[in-house]
């Protein structure tokens, strides 16, 4: 059964500015999809900010095995309803990924609970990117390092929570470094930051990068089935314990009442 994956595709850039268009004729999220596609084992479709609840309707989501995540421009225009809801499909099982400037999207800082901040600079500048994690998963069929001749330079601190595993770490022209390759775990759900992708260069027309960008929808499929209602936090009364128990003490809640959600 082939992994299903949803790309997220911000879609502003490329309406507007002749020069991401001309770049990308088929859209970020389409060239995404597009690659994606002629993987073995892997079936990609892509929604867009605009389409109606962002394209994060509660049957997309729940048909993505893996949902990749790009926006810059407008992270303030998804509905914070939208946000919970993916963040719930996260912590349900759905793995996720997020690419570049999503570092700032709302779904994002959800899951870090975090500003997620860094510093930047768009000079078009060399960008090596090393792999520190050999063996990884999400890193395999790829060279030690390899080289991206234009993007935006990403700098550290990079405000986010300390990650489960640091992938790949980037060092830029004018001599910044930053962790590119993160993964996290958020309750059932698998997610991977990977940074490079500014609008402007051919960063997704790279080989290496469709490659880190199809193993990580790899690594973070979840083949188990999705858990249903992530926050339930039900009560089990005196009489449902597995072991006898006698009630000693005054309670808060009597059976049947709703306690904290």
């Amino acid at each position: 059964m082939a992994i299903r994956v949803t790309v997220w595709g911000e879609n502003v850039h490329e309406q507007k500015n002749k020069v991401v268009a001309g770049v990308y004729p088929l859209t970020m999220h389409g060239t995404i999809a597009g690659f994606l596609n002629k993987e073995e084992g892997i079936t990609a479709s892509s929604v867009t900010l605009q389409d109606p609840e962002h394209g994060m309707t509660e049957a997309k989501l729940a048909e993505t095995d893996v949902l990749i995540w790009w926006g810059h421009a407008a992270h303030g225009q998804v509905d914070d309803k939208i946000v919970e809801r993916v963040c719930d499909a996260v912590w349900g099982g759905m793995g996720v990924i997020f690419l570049h400037s999503a570092h700032f999207a709302k779904p994002f800082k959800r899951l870090m609970g975090a500003p997620c901040n860094l510093t930047w600079r768009e000079a078009g500048e060399r960008e090596r990117i090393w792999v520190t994690s050999r063996q990884h998963p999400i890193a395999r069929g790829l060279p030690d390092h390899f080289e991206l001749e234009t993007e935006e330079m990403y700098g550290e601190p990079f405000g986010v929570p300390e990650p489960l595993e640091t992938v790949f770490i980037s060092w830029f022209q004018g001599g910044e470094v930053f962790r590119s390759g993160l993964t996290y775990r958020r309750g059932a759900g698998n997610i991977f930051y990977f940074r490079p992708g500014h609008e402007t260069y051919p960063t997704y027309h790279d080989a290496n990068v469709q490659k880190v960008i199809a193993n990580g929808v790899r690594w973070a499929f979840n083949p188990e089935a999705r858990i249903a209602k992530p926050n339930d936090a039900p009560n089990t009364p005196v009489d449902k314990a597995l072991e006898p128990i006698v009630e000693r003490g005054p309670r808060l809640h009597h059976d049947g009442e709703e306690g904290f959600k």
